[in-house]
């Protein structure tokens, strides 16, 4: 077995949590300029979805530091009538869910986020959204996320694929993941209980994946 100069045994590091660390920094070099260009660009190819122009009700999130913006994108869609829902953090890191209210109605929450201050729906909430932003850092050409590994999306996935939790409506709704251009890989490291997402976005386009 290798060891290292110390004369100890290298801690093998996860595919997951490698790949996390890499695009973080990457992610860490963006100036905010670009973050906020970015943004813009991103707002108008996404609204360009079908999944999206025809959507009445919205399940997203605010992004924060240099994550792919969607603050742009919240308001435009606001601004048309669709119902925007944005996650609540709880403590056993399951999300519940309230109506997006404007860039004022956000209240500063755990972990650097920003959360809508109006009533909470219920962790079942997201069942009724044509569409869901979900959060990510990556994904490949199968539509294989990866997330930054909380598990709270892995929860919503779950409770949105439950049999009969959708009845007389699509299976899920549109899976939908905004990234930057370099963040879309070869291959995610993926696991049995992952989802796959319909389309990612991106500021050089959009792209589809097929089950």
């Amino acid at each position: 077995m290798n060891t290292d100069k110390s004369g100890k045994t290298p801690v093998k590091v996860p595919a997951k949590v490698a790949l996390r660390g890499e695009l973080l920094a990457a992610r860490a070099l963006l100036a905010k300029e670009d973050v906020a260009r970015a943004a813009t660009v991103l707002a108008a190819t996404a609204l360009g979805l079908p999944e999206l122009a025809d959507a009445r009700t919205v399940a997203a999130y605010v992004s924060v530091g240099r994550e792919p913006g969607t603050r742009v994108l919240l308001d435009a869609l606001r601004e048309k009538g669709v119902r925007v829902l944005l996650p609540v953090l709880l403590a056993d890191n399951d999300l519940d869910w309230a109506v997006y209210g404007g860039g004022e109605r956000l209240t500063p929450a755990g972990r650097g986020l920003l959360e809508p201050d109006g009533p909470r729906l219920g962790p079942a909430a997201v069942l009724d959204a044509d569409a869901v932003l979900l959060p990510g850092l990556a994904v490949d050409g199968a539509g294989m996320r990866l997330g930054r590994g909380g598990g709270s999306y892995d929860r919503v996935l779950a409770r949105l694929s439950a049999p009969g939790a959708r009845p007389g409506r699509p299976v899920h709704p549109a899976l939908i993941v905004l990234l930057y251009e370099n963040e879309v890989v070869a291959r995610v490291p993926s696991e049995p209980h992952d989802h796959p997402v319909d389309a990612v976005v991106t500021p050089a386009g959009a792209r589809r994946f097929t089950a």
